[in-house]
Parts: structure tokens; sequence; C-alpha cells
């Protein structure tokens, strides 16, 4: 194999020592490596680092000057809407599922690391009384949503799950899936696709080896999405299904409440081409990006970039001015998501992060690094807010809405104790409010028999746990 030409692209991007160790490597490991040059845009991969070091730079920048609440009018509160307009919301995001023009997004390309497993994330068991993991609570949600759709609107339809996965999770996502016969939904109706690898760098913006015939990549974060959907054909599928409006979230909240109705009624009935859910902030403190305005675009503030003064400005009602907490849960329509993926993706933001990625060193040994060494290039989901025409709102109660599974237990919040508490607490909440006058130990109540409180009339006056009302 006649190596120079490609030797001489590289050196062109500053990129030729990715094959230092070339007289090294067999046959095999050899072809390895020239398809792994291959596949990287080497204009774009070395724009890449750049921006997003220019981008770093910017997100130091306080834009107490620059931000303003979220305009009233484009902010529905669910819980002081009347049961009239809430009822209307309803309806129609029910009418959107009974007529097959909605479908439900998972990010899910995240690994359990934090939580202490090797596995998606989706597949964990945070020891509910049913012991179902994440993945099986949410599909059996969908199912449950697509009765209550039928019982109101007298048709039957399907709303597509469509897994962004990753290299990582792909291959252990789908053979859990399948292994659970996608927890009754129909196979046609579930989709996996994978989110895009970037080349990993040193603080130069030199590529990183994993090893010596292997390029180290890392996931393209979750607003990797758009160019996903455009590669792997699922926009196309959407398109052929008819669909017309996608809630889109992250696997990690374990109150999701997937295709949630009066969400995609509220954005329907606003004519929203992108839609947020936030919850609110209750504390200045809390490590948690805000939805506002910047220079009359929408976009996630995070909290670094507002001094503390601002983060503490508080309406007259008391509550935070800038409360609306961003929790990666979105509406898109079609035609958004068409826009973006034809049009934006390549103009994205870019965040740095800096990271401990293994790598090859220049004796060809392999490091695993202590501390941060390189750098690993993101994109956010909700950095397309901006490309919005019609923008939306939608604030929801966090108690019954936004429970995250980031960590092991021993950090005591945002783990699987408080996820399982939360889920308890809720459905607790749900038996009490129909009439149960005693509900003592862990009752849960299965997403199968209530999406959201509805089907639990006929129950006992006194629930004594640990039960699972089938």
């Amino acid at each position: 194999m006649n190596i120079e030409p490609i030797r001489a692209q590289l050196k062109k991007y500053n990129q030729d020592h990715l094959l230092a160790f070339w007289e090294e490597l067999t046959p095999v490991e050899q072809k390895d490596l020239t398809e792994d040059i291959f596949n990287v845009d080497l204009v774009e991969t070395n724009s890449y680092f750049s921006r997003a070091n220019d981008s770093a730079k910017n997100n130091n920048k306080i834009l107490d000057d620059e931000i303003k609440p979220i305009d009233s009018e484009r902010c529905g509160v669910l819980d002081t809407c009347s049961e009239k307009q809430l009822m209307a919301y309803e309806e129609r995001g029910l009418r959107e599922i009974a007529d097959g023009k909605a479908a439900v997004v998972l990010m899910a390309g995240g690994q359990g690391t934090r939580l202490g497993v090797t596995y998606p994330k989706g597949m964990y068991d945070v020891g509910l009384p049913s012991r179902k993991t994440l993945f099986q609570l949410q599909a059996e949600r969908l199912r449950r949503l697509e009765t209550l759709a039928e019982e109101k609107c007298g048709r039957k339809g399907s709303i597509p799950w469509y897994i962004l996965t990753s290299e990582a999770t792909d291959r252990t996502t789908n053979e859990f899936l399948k292994r659970h016969d996608y927890f009754g939904l129909k196979e046609e109706n579930v989709k996996t696709f994978k989110q895009c690898m970037i080349p990993c760098y040193d603080f130069n913006g030199k590529i990183l080896l994993d090893d010596k015939h292997k390029i180290a990549r890392a996931p393209d974060g979750n607003g990797g999405l758009y160019r996903a959907l455009q590669q792997s054909g699922i926009l196309n599928d959407m398109r052929n299904r008819g669909i017309r409006s996608v809630h889109a979230h992250s696997v990690d909240n374990i109150l999701i409440k997937v295709a949630d109705p009066y969400f995609i009624g509220y954005c329907l009935e606003n004519e929203a081409d992108c839609g947020v859910l936030v919850v609110e902030k209750t504390e200045p403190t809390e490590a948690i990006g805000v939805v506002c305005q910047v220079d009359g675009h929408y976009r996630v503030v995070e909290y670094s970039e507002i001094s503390k003064e601002t983060s503490e400005l508080r309406r007259p009602d008391g509550r935070l001015l800038f409360s609306a907490g961003n929790v990666c849960n979105h509406y898109f329509t079609v035609e958004f998501l068409t826009d973006v993926s034809e049009n934006h993706e390549r103009d994205l933001e870019l965040h740095l992060a800096k990271k401990k990625i293994p790598f090859v060193d220049k004796k060809g040994e392999r490091q695993v690094p202590t501390s941060p060494n390189g750098i690993k290039v993101e994109k956010f989901v909700f950095d397309v807010f901006k490309y919005s025409r019609n923008f939306a709102a939608w604030v929801v109660p966090r108690d019954s809405h936004f429970s995250p599974l980031k960590n092991s237990d021993s950090a005591g919040q945002d783990c699987p104790i408080t996820a399982k508490r939360d889920v308890l607490a809720l459905h607790k909440n749900w038996l009490l409010k129909a009439g149960v006058k005693s509900v003592v130990g862990e009752v849960e109540v299965s997403p199968l028999r209530s999406y959201m409180g509805e089907n639990l009339d006929n129950v006992n006056d006194v629930i004594q746990g640990p039960i699972i009302l089938e």
C-alpha cells in the first residue's frame, strides 16, 4: 500500500503523527488505520478544535447585560392553566397520537459509568418493586398512551420510538430490546440509530491515537442528534410515516412523560416549531442551565454565565426572574428538524470538555491518564433554539416530571435512591387523589395501568406495600 499520498494529506493539516507507528503495524492493522483516517474529514476536524476553543472563551463571558426572561406570551405554566385549557391541550395531544402524527426520540447514548455499571443507562433498574428498567418504564408508558389516545379519539395510532445510541451502547441496547420483545411495542415502531463519533485531541489540536492503528474518538454530544437523524434515514422514516410532532428527551429522567400530550398539545395550539419543557429553578445556586433570551434569540444559558446578583433577581411574587430550568425535554416539528439538519447543523456551536483520554504516547505505549490530558468536542441539543421561528416553553412541576438518574447512591442526589423515592411518592399522590385513604410502604403503579394518575378509581381504601398495581 502506498501510504505517501495519505501522509501528505495528513501533513497538510498537521496530523501526520497518526502514521507514527505505520511500519510496526500488521497489514490488517494498516488497513484498519487507513479506513479510520479516510473517515475523518480533516478540514472539519481541524475547524472543530479551533471553533470549540473560541466557544470556550466566549462561554466564560458573563451575559447579564444581554439576557431577558422568556416572554410571558411564549410561556405556558401547567399549574396556572384552567381545567378547560388543560383539557384542550390534552385532547389536541392525544389526537396527534391517534392520528399517527407523534413520535418520540429517546437520547440514550450514555453508559451508566457514574452509576457504577458498564451497560447503557437505559438498562438500569433503580430498585422499584417491579424491578423495571428505564427502558421498560418508558416503553410501557408509550403503550398506555396509545390506549388513552384510542379511548379518547376512537382510533388507534402508534407512537414510533426512535432511540439515539452511541458506538458504546448501540449493540447492547439492540440486544436488550430484542431479548425483551421491545416491551410489547411493535418491532417496526422501535428504531435505533447511532450518533457520530468525533476525534479526540491533545491540548495543541493534535488528534490522539487510542491504539497504534486506531484514532481516539468520543460521541459528539446530544446535539449530534441532528446529523444522526439525517444520516441514518430516520428523518425520511418520519416523513414517510406522516409524523409532524416529535418529543425528544434524555433517557435518565425516571419521571419522563413520554409523548406528553399536554406538552405536545400546548406546542400545537401555539403553532410552535420548537418547544422546551422546563422546571422552575427555586435556588439561584442550582447548577442547571436556564432558558432565556440573548440578543433576541432563545437559548440555554449556563449558570456560570450569569452573575450571582443577576441569578438572585426575583419577580414581584418572589419567584426567580431567571427560573426556567432546562431538563433536556424538547418538542420539534419534523419540518424544523429537517431545516436544522439540512441547513444549520454544520454551524452548531461546539463545546469543549477537558477529559482524561487514554492515548498512545510517542514510544507507542498506551497510557491511561489520571488527570485531564485532552479535549472532547460536543454539540448540545438545545443550541438549535435560535433557528426557531416560533418558540414555546412549557413549565411543569418538578416533583411529577423530573427526577434525573446521574450519580451513584453515595452522592445522595440524582441517584437510584432518589429516583425510586420520587416515583413511589408520585404514585402515592395519584392514589390519594383517586380516593385511597391510606398508602403504606412501597406501592408502585404499573405504567400499563396509569400514565398520569388516571384509571385508579377501583382500588382498595387501604393499600399496604410492597405491591405493584397492574
